[in-house]
């Protein structure tokens, strides 16, 4: 696993904050014609059949599906930066850091103007607690560039 010092976890904050801020545009643009398809299904069913423009249909379906592609890809770009997606909607990233032997999570939500919280792995982001000196006093990770995680 990458761990970020909290100097590195606040200048990735700039890219990491674009790629989630597309990522969520994304999943609203294929939420929105999701319930537009689905009302155009619930109108047919009321209607009990009616005339369509199937290509149009066709089309809006595979707009959808770029747009969840994009959500996707752009989740999947964080993760690759060794940043962990919380929660999409909220717009909450966690960075991995090593402090005092222990790996906790550096906490930033969408909105904040900078990582200020941390949590431990098990206490969540309910148990987000101010950045203190022990992390400020840390000036690299010691694996900068290096990941384990699986293929």
């Amino acid at each position: 696993m990458k761990t970020f010092t909290l100097d590195e976890a606040q200048s990735l904050l700039p890219l990491v904050e674009s790629l989630l801020k597309r990522a969520t545009e994304s999943k609203q643009a294929a939420e929105e014609i999701e319930n537009e398809l689905t009302n155009l299904a619930r109108r047919i069913h009321v209607a009990g059949g009616m005339h369509i423009n199937v290509p149009q249909v066709a089309a809006r379906r595979a707009e959808m599906e770029v747009q969840l592609q994009r959500a996707r890809e752009s989740i999947a770009e964080i993760d690759d930066i060794g940043v962990q997606v919380k929660d999409l909607e909220t717009g909450l990233l966690d960075f991995p850091c090593r402090i005092e032997d222990e790996v906790v999570l550096l906490c930033w939500k969408s909105g904040e103007a900078a990582i200020e919280h941390w949590h431990t792995m098990e206490s969540g982001f309910k148990g987000r607690q101010p950045i203190d000196d022990r992390f400020r006093r840390r000036t690299n990770s010691g694996n900068s560039g290096s990941t384990s995680r699986p293929n």
